[in-house]
């Protein structure tokens, strides 16, 4: 007898990335797996009383995406408090949200825009002034970040948060003051991050109820944007267990909308040792279910190993100490079979840090254990060839998408060819997948990461990379799905469309194959199924998906603003700005955006002639 599918989509163009099946018409679901890829009439022998059947109506149809580098576990906790400046194309438009949001939000709540935007990626090509910043919220507390370079505060945070003229500046980090030495509200990390997520932390949280409603409105933005699995690389401020209650609840009561494999990260400077001791005899790799799993130690393991990637700044050279402190903790990993993953940005401390992977590997092998480093972006072929030797991995992040610009400024254009060398990697036989590294030093999206693989630019357009450095679409979607199995010893679990594998998929709402190269980034899901079951859906595919409660507080700038800021809703905002606009007539420059005119930085002395030469009218208004 045939088997009867729960779920059959039919009448796709579907990208199975299995070489045995490449391309599929449909494809049947059965009990969470995949039943079959093949034709309509394939899986349509397999529809029963009870099947569920969706015309996916030619679109292209790709298994669910993998990141690899998320911190979505405490990312979750704070979705509802962030205001997110992802996606927005202009500082006018990022200063008319930010207004609108400090219009709604009640003392003693802080605004918050916490990363994931670039100054470049906006039309004006900066941050907002600590004067802007403060004409729009005089007496709400406002915190800024950007990336992990800077933060700016208001007066207000400024008064809330406590610091003064007395207020010493943390090791490897500057409270920027003015003449008189008091703190003009511009936070500096030198490279240490430190100071900024510290000052964050000051804020107030959101309490536990929230917090899950937080979580839940987070997953279900991610899987918008065809995300169904996770690795999450823990973070400062991010303590086992008791900041994983929250989504341990979650997984209790059945609503995962994402797979989550966890790692553990240091928390105690000098204490790290004692930290992985206790969490080894806490909980063991693997376990868990396939929604919800231990995934071993980092992405921090030691703090004298962190080399923050702030490449405005010098490279940080590690102290003397780094091996010393690493060692113990690594051999301790090997011994209990624990995998690991380390953050290092720089091929000098991936060097060393080597070095103590290599000596511990000459008593406790460790290939087998799926080790990997972080980020890489300047790494060596040299290290390349370290790294495969041991049985190790490198997940490479699109944190240059985001810094380029600088990374360019500081060390060149040719230095910023190979960072990092992706395609060397792949050559050299390393396992590789992909990431964003959100929510702050780059954005959650995963579309804009595969628009940085395949074109190698920047999201403000700088061009990086070489024809020898980019991926072919095929490629790039890999890293973000099969790929990606490999760092969480999921292997042949998930990331095909393959008979066996769960049944995560993601319909798009564009061809991911035949778009512009520039369309890439603007590609989310029309549809998501994880286990076979849709977590999200637009469009026609809406009533698929169950409804989430409203974002609370109910001052949620997500219930407002929601997440990401696709491109063409940008444009729909800056044309929304018309409506409030006092003029009678548009611009024959920038239609009713004159924010951005004001805002240029013009290569003339009398802005109002060169504009006006142009027939823009923005000076009269």
């Amino acid at each position: 007898m045939t088997t009867a599918a729960d779920l059959i989509l039919l009448n796709g163009k579907v990208t199975t990335l299995d070489r045995s099946n490449p391309q599929a018409q449909a494809v049947a679901i059965k009990d969470g797996r995949i039943l079959l890829a093949g034709t309509d009439a394939d899986a349509m022998a397999h529809a029963g009383p009870g099947t569920k059947i969706v015309d996916v109506a030619g679109r292209r149809v790709v298994p669910g995406l993998i990141d690899s580098h998320m911190h979505i576990i405490r990312g979750g906790l704070n979705y509802n408090m962030e205001l997110r400046w992802d996606g927005v194309r202009s500082l006018a438009q990022a200063m008319d949200m930010l207004r609108a949001q400090v219009a709604i939000t009640p003392p003693p709540q802080w605004v918050r825009v916490v990363g994931g935007f670039t100054e470049h990626q906006f039309a004006e090509k900066r941050l907002p002034t600590l004067e802007e910043i403060n004409a729009v919220a005089p007496d709400t507390p406002v915190f800024i970040l950007h990336l992990y370079d800077r933060a700016l505060l208001n007066g207000a945070a400024l008064r809330a948060v406590g610091y003064t003229k007395d207020t010493p500046n943390p090791p490897g980090g500057e409270i920027v003051r003015d003449a008189r030495g008091n703190p003009t509200g511009l936070l500096i990390a030198q490279p240490n991050a430190t100071i900024l997520y510290a000052t964050l932390a000051k804020g107030p949280r959101l309490p536990a109820e929230y917090q899950k409603n937080s979580t839940r409105h987070f997953m279900r933005e991610v899987n918008r944007l065809g995300v169904t699995s996770v690795i999450d690389a823990g973070g400062g401020f991010q303590n086992y267990p008791d900041d994983y209650a929250i989504i341990e609840e979650l997984h209790r009561e059945g609503l995962l909308t994402v797979r989550i494999a966890y790692n553990l990260f240091t928390q105690k400077p000098k204490e790290e040792l004692r930290d992985f001791e206790s969490w080894a005899m806490q909980v063991r790799p693997g376990q868990g279910d396939d929604l919800y799993r231990h995934n071993g130690a980092g992405e921090m393991l030691v703090y004298s190993a962190a080399d923050f990637e702030d490449f405005q700044m010098p490279r940080p050279e590690m102290p003397p100490n780094m091996e010393a402190d690493l060692e113990p903790v690594v051999r301790l990993l090997a011994e209990n079979g624990w995998p690991w993953r380390l953050h290092a940005t720089y091929d000098e401390t991936i060097s060393r840090a080597l070095d103590v992977f290599e000596k511990v590997d000459r008593d406790i092998p460790l290939r087998g254990l799926n080790w990997f480093f972080d980020h890489a972006e300047t790494i060596s072929d040299r290290n390349i060839e370290r790294i495969a030797r041991l049985g190790g991995g490198i997940a490479v992040q699109h944190r240059m998408a985001y810094q380029g610009e600088y990374f360019v400024e500081r060390y060149g254009h040719r230095s910023a060819e190979r960072t990092p060398p992706i395609r060397k990697m792949l050559d050299m036989g390393v396992p590789v997948g992909a990431g964003t590294d959100a929510t702050r030093v780059a954005s959650y999206n995963p579309w804009v990461s595969l628009y940085w693989l395949v074109t190698g630019k920047t999201v403000g357009g700088l061009s990086l990379y070489p024809a020898s450095n980019r991926l072919d679409r095929e490629t790039a979607l890999q890293l973000w799905t099969q790929a990606n199995g490999w760092f969480s010893n999921e292997s042949g679990k998930k990331g095909q469309i393959r008979t066996g594998q769960l049944a995560d998929i993601a319909v798009l709402s564009a061809d991911y194959f035949s778009v512009r190269e520039d369309e890439i980034q603007d590609i989310t899901a029309a549809l998501t199924l994880l286990g076979g079951t849709p977590v999200h859906g637009d469009g026609d595919f809406r009533p698929l998906a169950p409804d989430l409660p409203p974002p609370m507080p109910d001052w949620s700038p997500v219930r407002h603003f929601g997440g990401y800021q696709q491109r063409a809703e940008a444009l729909a905002a800056t044309a929304a700005v018309a409506s409030f606009c006092g003029c009678a007539n548009s611009c024959n420059v920038h239609g009713h955006g004159h924010a951005t005119a004001w805002g240029a930085d013009v290569p003339v002395s009398d802005a109002r002639s060169f504009w006006g030469a142009l027939g823009c009218a923005c000076w009269a208004v």
